[in-house]
């Protein structure tokens, strides 16, 4: 190889490596991280209801079963099962001939009656002028005295006898006692009933107002009576919010109630007490019997709220991300109430007001990792809540 081809390729070589450095040196500009930006909230107080659901049943104010107070056989049925009926509206009519037959009886007497106390009457009449002038006894005018006072007590007597007739003869129509719902109607046409028969001939339920009865457990109790005000229980029933009822579907039914009455005791099989609400029912929307929800609000002021899809789990711990000073991340385990305000949690203990956290992808995000903050205002992540 001559000196010429040797320095040709030298140069050669020169370019290339020059070439390659200079590609390793642009590789390594390209290749730095780059800080990524997220979303991020700063905490403040904010006021939020937080709801607590109680499956409950619904029964009527009243629940009247409605029975024979004759023996008879049912004679017209005027209702149907379900129809909506008036107090002192006929249900069903009974036959029973004797009871008619006991007021015409009770009309004859009375009649009877009237007759022997005029004619006695007239005795007295007829004997009293003879005795003032002597020309008969006195115990004569005694004797006609007497026969008229049992005259005027048989009278009494048949009179008592047709109110009797009539009463019986009026249980013969069965009527309703209260504003209702008529329940069903297990008898029908020419079946015999009186006052003995074991099953009633149907049950009158009254709606205009409604109970729902559930029950809270032993817990939910304590804070309820600890929280309420009021020196006693009854005056912190009487401090309680509106409660709500969710209907078998899902809806709310428009009517707010109240909570009326807690049971004195704890059942000790379920650790939990029973607990009456009333609603309101001017349409009759709900019957008794009904399965539905009644909801307790709960009002926090003031509270510390994170969205929950801020928030990740591990081992059984909720985790948020807070970005320091040096915008750098830190994971910080946070407790909170049982019951959460919509997709927000309330927040007891792990942040404060005035924290940073972040609002989203992190479940992914390292802790220590430097981050660029995209600030989101408290008004748009809490539209929820207004």
């Amino acid at each position: 190889m001559n000196k010429q081809s040797f320095l040709s390729i030298l140069a050669a070589a020169v370019i290339i490596a020059s070439c390659g450095n200079k590609n390793d040196k642009s590789a390594q500009a390209g290749g730095a991280p780059q800080v990524k930006e997220y979303k991020t909230l700063t905490l403040q107080p904010q006021s939020a209801t937080l709801n607590t659901d109680f499956p409950a049943s619904i029964q009527g104010q009243q629940n009247i079963e409605i029975r024979p107070r004759v023996e008879g056989y049912i004679d017209k049925i005027f209702v149907d099962e379900g129809a909506v009926v008036k107090a002192g509206q006929p249900l069903f009519k009974i036959s029973a001939p004797e009871y008619e037959q006991q007021v015409r009886t009770a009309s004859a007497s009375i009649k009877s009656a009237q007759a022997s106390l005029s004619s006695a009457k007239l005795a007295v009449n007829k004997v009293k002028p003879l005795v003032e002038k002597g020309i008969i006894s006195k115990y004569d005018l005694e004797s006609a005295q007497y026969t008229y006072e049992s005259a005027l007590a048989t009278l009494a007597q048949a009179n008592a006898a047709m109110v009797n007739a009539k009463t019986n003869l009026g249980y013969t129509t069965v009527t309703s006692p209260v504003n209702g719902v008529v329940g069903s109607i297990p008898f029908r046409l020419g079946s015999l009933v009186s006052s003995a028969t074991a099953e009633p001939l149907t049950t009158v339920s009254s709606i205009g107002n409604v109970y729902a009865y559930f029950a809270m457990n032993e817990k939910a109790l304590l804070n309820f009576t600890q929280s309420g005000s009021g020196a006693s229980l009854a005056q912190k029933i009487k401090q309680l919010p509106a409660v709500s009822l969710l209907l078998s579907d899902g809806s709310a039914y428009a009517e707010q109630g109240r909570i009326e009455t807690v049971n004195g005791l704890i059942n000790t099989e379920t650790g939990s007490v029973n607990i009456r609400a009333r609603f309101p029912n001017p349409k009759g929307i709900i019957r008794s019997g009904s399965s539905t929800t009644v909801r307790i609000p709960n009002e926090i002021k003031d509270g510390i709220l994170v969205p929950q899809s801020a928030t990740f789990e591990l081992q059984d711990k909720i985790f948020a991300v807070t970005v320091g000073k040096d915008g750098k991340t830190k994971n910080v385990n946070i407790t909170k109430l049982e019951n959460t305000a919509g997709n927000y949690y309330v927040v007891t203990s792990g942040l404060k007001a005035g924290d940073q956290i972040v609002l989203e992808g992190v479940a992914s995000l390292k802790e220590g990792s430097e981050i660029k903050t995209h600030t989101q205002s408290p008004e748009a992540v809490y539209a929820e809540l207004k």
